[in-house]
């Protein structure tokens, strides 16, 4: 906050969520904040290195995670772990049973310290349940229930890990009180359950790729300008615009294939990825949220999914700018084989917005109600039969190599997730050396992971006590992945 000009709009007073402002203060919790928290320096993630440690009130909040990191906390579910480690994952957790219900009072005016709560908390949380074993009910304990419930109250966020907490506001630089801007190269990790490069290099990837995503956003800010205009050489410049964006989503492309250089599969998937998996992805075993009933304003939780890249505000950006999500945000791709009537009424990533910081929601919703939607003028530009007629064509050969970077890309994270996912689940089997990742080989990876789908697949057919592979924000993970994949194909305007 320090770094925050005095009327940026996180250094306003800020009103209680379930009160409203002060008359004469400005309500940021609404679309009234001027600018969504997206710079046009560093977009999604703050100019400003979050707060790295809350005030001496909550310090006992701290010091537990602080302990449960150096003391090396271990999963619960390993069958070979030693009585001795159980020993110490029991001793640190009577640790957080016994402590006291501290109030969130002091920090409801500032939005830095509730995202610093909300992370540390969840974070204690996810420790807590993913130490306890597997034959022990899920029961999170009143000083961690309370004012965890009520932290997420106020950011409007789910109480649970969510990507915000384990990208967007979990760095520092590397040199400390420095007023530099972050940078793909001077960002550092903050916080990991595993203590591992691998972890952090995890984390890192998304965020240099969220820091490299400004390129996008500026793009489809001109974009956007140019539209209101509408003349000829508006058209010319938009297509030399969407261009260049397809230019800045290979190079995300890139950058999210660059995760296999720091962070092992191996490790990933069995080291660090139950360490953040949600209720969702637990087979059943419900999170019991003790303490509950003594704050009537609290609610029971209903979405405890766990952080995804789906939750990433910059994806959705490209996919609602392009009108893409029409089709991969589609009711009927909820993630799951199973799908009722419930489960429909919410497709999987539309569903994944809930947990994204709510200003960039409020974003998003901006962006959904732009009033010149960009299909509908290159629908009418490349449909006219005038002098004008080479531009259209150029504008919706341009659009359509926009959408189908955005697919490769959605190609290149389902390889992604095929190597560190799907191959671990296969009992260890490796991924062949002629692995697309390290071929380079764009349009090779649809393939790879159809195949790599469809031998999981058989493995699992006729297996009933196999449930499908789970994402991390529970979904069907083979068939989600193929179905957005595929939609977002289906997008392409001249196919």
């Amino acid at each position: 906050m320090a770094y925050l000009g005095h009327n940026h709009f996180l250094s306003l007073p800020r009103p209680d969520i379930l009160i409203g402002p002060p008359a004469g203060v400005v309500d940021t919790t609404t679309l009234a904040a001027h600018d969504f928290d997206v710079d046009t320096r560093t977009g999604f993630m703050p100019p400003q290195a979050p707060l790295g440690r809350l005030p001496s009130e909550w310090e006992q909040w701290e010091i537990l995670l602080d302990e449960a990191i150096s003391g090396r906390l271990q999963l619960g579910e390993n069958p070979h772990l030693q009585e001795s480690e159980k020993q110490k994952s029991e001793r640190w957790r009577e640790r957080v049973r016994h402590l006291p219900i501290l109030p969130i009072s002091g920090l409801k005016n500032s939005e830095v310290a509730l995202r610093r709560a909300h992370l540390v908390l969840a974070w204690i949380m996810h420790f807590y349940v993913h130490s306890l074993p597997l034959s022990e009910l899920i029961r999170v304990p009143p000083p961690i229930t309370l004012p965890l419930l009520q932290t997420s109250a106020q950011l409007q966020l789910p109480p649970v890990l969510t990507y915000s907490d384990d990208v967007l506001y979990n760095w520092h630089l590397g040199q400390p009180e420095t007023e530099d801007l972050p940078t793909e190269s001077t960002i550092r990790c903050r916080t990991t359950f595993t203590s591992t490069n691998d972890e952090a290099e995890f984390y890192l990837t998304s965020a240099r790729m969220e820091l490299a995503g400004v390129d996008a956003l500026d793009l489809m800010r001109s974009t956007m300008d140019e539209a209101f205009v509408g003349d000829d050489i508006a058209i010319r410049r938009i297509t030399e615009y969407l261009r260049q964006l397809v230019d800045v989503i290979h190079r995300l492309r890139v950058m999210l294939l660059d995760v296999k250089r720091e962070c092992h599969p191996d490790v990933f998937y069995h080291d660090i990825r139950p360490w953040f998996r949600g209720e969702d992805s637990q087979s059943g075993r419900r999170w019991i949220f003790e303490g509950i009933e003594q704050d009537p304003t609290l609610v029971q939780p209903t979405e405890l999914s766990g952080p995804s890249a789906a939750q990433s505000s910059l994806i959705h950006a490209i996919d609602v700018f392009l009108g893409v999500d029409k089709y991969s945000h589609g009711k009927e791709i909820t993630g799951h084989a199973d799908a009722d009537a419930e489960s429909r009424k919410s497709a999987f990533l539309k569903r994944m917005q809930l947990y994204m910081p709510r200003h960039h929601r409020a974003f998003l919703n901006h962006l959904t109600n732009n009033p010149r939607p960009l299909r509908d003028l290159v629908s009418t530009a490349s449909s006219s039969s005038d002098s004008n007629a080479e531009d259209g064509a150029a504008l919706l050969e341009a659009y359509d190599a926009a959408v189908m970077a955005l697919k490769e890309f959605r190609d290149s994270h389902m390889t992604v997730v095929a190597l560190y996912i799907i191959g671990p689940a296969r009992h260890g089997r490796k991924i062949p050396a002629a692995d697309p990742i390290v071929k380079g080989a764009v349009h090779a990876e649809s393939d790879y992971v159809d195949t790599v789908a469809e031998d999981v697949a058989e493995n699992q057919e006729g297996a009933t006590h196999k449930s499908p592979l789970k994402g991390t924000g529970g979904t069907d993970l083979i068939q989600f992945l193929k179905s957005v994949r595929d939609q977002t194909k289906g997008a392409l305007m001249s196919a």
